[in-house]
């Protein structure tokens, strides 16, 4: 390892926090330092071209294949490294923040792997940041035995051999960490203080426990984007010196933009790459965004009429389970986001019924594993692709050239036979203002109607307000989607709110505060390109 110069780091406006020093060593702030003063400059460029694509789609409504890079999709001669032995077989995957309980809790699942979220499943908080990164190296060295102080229950971690494989998501390229800054007042992108502190601490700690440094990389919006992710493993690699080829990353194919560019994403990280992931709420969420001045052909029903039979999604999925298959990647599937109920078996019956049928669907149309948001939800996908892969660990061998996706068939959102309802208006607005208000609270999964939900969740549910308001939608019963509509249902919802949690609890929340900013990012003509950015500001 090159001995580090003095990091030119500061940490600002941020109260001390217990342990930090472990993370935040002088060794570690110069590795990010460094990753910053080398990437960041090209990360700027990567985001300023997102907004000259998504302008160039305002003027199209289309998008196609890139011609540029045909050669690379027509050469069937290159694959991604082989997958190693801690990512060969990845059958379910559990989601969660990475608080000590659920650290415990998910490493101790019965899954195979762990996506351990700095990204959506976590409000970015210094306090979760910098904590989070503790209780992983904890668990690694094993010394995270945790009692919850309010039920007095003990959690400790299995033996190392039935515990799930940790594959941790970084922020994505658009949030900035604003409590660490270079000297210029900078601040760090967030991605580069996730990754960094992480594979500082760990990836020589991880490979000597036979796993290596594992990443999820969210919101990639293009191949482009997927080499700068590559130069920095190769730089990372090389700083803290183990092997080249140690990271491996899998890709949420969760842009619409990235999911014309699945082949060239795998390619620019060949030696790097474990798979794709077909990540459905940011997906959704990425079409409106995109295709938000595209008319009535573009307009998305309730998020929940948008099933993954819908023909746009068979699309993207198929096409994800050939590319990944074709190219020697895991394809995994998307989330069961659905929280058992303790109050109600008839809740449970028809919710678990889903999730095995969703399962048995991606299983058979040959995905390698799929995502659980809940512990009671492992063994029912477990059974789904035990049925299919017995003792396989994958069935990457199923190349699935039955598929043919045109590039119009991933965005034949009028394809789909289902219309907004006035009680879609009314469940994104509520889901809106509670998770909102639980994550200006600091934290990033929350349990809503059952579900549990992240900040896709809020993504989708103000980008809908915002699509149906504009393009003149009007619901069943004739009412014209406005915003003074949307005001009407969002105060009546805070109003229900107050009622059922009492003014107590109320006015100790952040429930006006969600309010408002739900109504902001869903009514402003000036569409914002993430709602976490403005909220960001307002974390504390």
């Amino acid at each position: 390892m090159s001995a580090p110069a003095p990091s030119p780091l500061a940490i600002v406006d941020a109260e001390p926090l217990p342990r930090q020093e472990e993370v935040l060593t002088p060794a570690a702030l110069a590795f990010v330092a460094e990753l910053h003063r080398r990437f960041t400059p090209r990360r700027d460029e990567l985001l300023a071209r997102r907004a000259e694509r998504r302008d160039e789609i305002a003027r199209t409504s289309t998008l196609d294949f890139l011609p540029e890079t045909a050669a690379i999709r027509a050469d069937d001669s290159w694959t991604v490294a082989p997958a190693p032995a801690a990512l060969n077989d990845r059958r379910v995957e559990i989601t969660g923040p990475t608080d000590r309980k659920m650290t415990i809790n998910a490493l101790n699942s019965g899954a195979k792997v762990w996506l351990a979220d700095f990204e959506d499943a976590s409000a970015p908080t210094w306090e979760n940041v910098i904590l989070g990164q503790l209780n992983l190296g904890d668990a690694y060295e094993r010394r995270i035995d945790f009692t919850d102080e309010r039920s007095g229950k003990s959690y400790a971690l299995k033996d190392a051999g039935e515990l799930a494989t940790v594959v941790m998501r970084p922020r994505g390229w658009h949030l900035n960490e604003r409590h660490l800054t270079d000297a210029d007042g900078t601040p760090v992108p967030g991605a580069l203080v996730d990754f960094g502190l992480y594979f500082f601490h760990n990836a020589q700690r991880l490979i000597d426990l036979g796993k290596g440094p594992y990443f999820y990389l969210p919101k990639t919006e293009s191949h482009l984007e997927a080499r700068l992710w590559n130069e920095i493993f190769v730089f990372a690699q090389d700083y803290v010196g183990v092997p080249q080829g140690t990271v491996r990353a899998t890709v949420l194919i969760e842009t619409i933009t990235a999911a014309y560019e699945m082949e060239e994403i795998l390619y620019e990280l060949r030696d790097h790459a474990s798979g794709l992931n077909a990540g459905r709420w940011d997906y959704l969420f990425s079409i409106v965004k995109n295709f938000r001045d595209g008319g009535q052909k573009f307009v998305l029903p309730d998020r929940n009429l948008v099933t993954m039979t819908a023909p746009f999604m068979r699309a993207y999925t198929e096409l994800l389970v050939r590319t990944c298959h074709k190219r020697g990647a895991h394809a995994i599937g998307g989330m069961a986001a659905f929280i058992p109920s303790r109050k109600d078996a008839e809740v449970n019956k028809v919710a678990f019924e889903k999730v095995r049928a969703d399962k048995d669907r991606e299983a058979g149309d040959g995905f390698d594993g799929s995502w659980v948001a809940h512990p009671d939800l492992v063994p029912i996908a477990l059974e789904s692709f035990d049925k299919v892969l017995g003792t396989e660990p994958n069935q990457k061998g199923r190349l699935r050239e039955d598929v043919s996706v045109a590039p119009g068939d991933l965005i034949a959102i009028d394809s789909l036979d289902a219309r907004p309802t006035y009680d879609g208006l009314v469940n994104a607005v509520q889901v809106g203002i509670r998770y909102i208000e639980a994550w200006l609270r600091g934290l990033g999964a929350v349990a809503i109607f059952n579900l549990m939900e992240d900040a896709a969740t809020a993504e989708i549910s103000r980008s809908q307000i915002w699509q149906w308001i504009n393009a003149g939608v009007i619901f069943e019963d004739g009412t014209p989607a406005t915003a003074d509509l949307a005001r009407e249902v969002a105060a009546a919802e805070l109003a229900a709110i107050r009622a059922e949690i009492g003014a107590e609890a109320f006015a100790a929340g952040k429930w006006q505060q969600a309010h408002d900013l739900l109504l902001q990012v869903s009514l402003d003509a000036d569409y914002a390109d993430f709602l976490t950015l403005p909220a960001y500001e307002q974390l504390r």
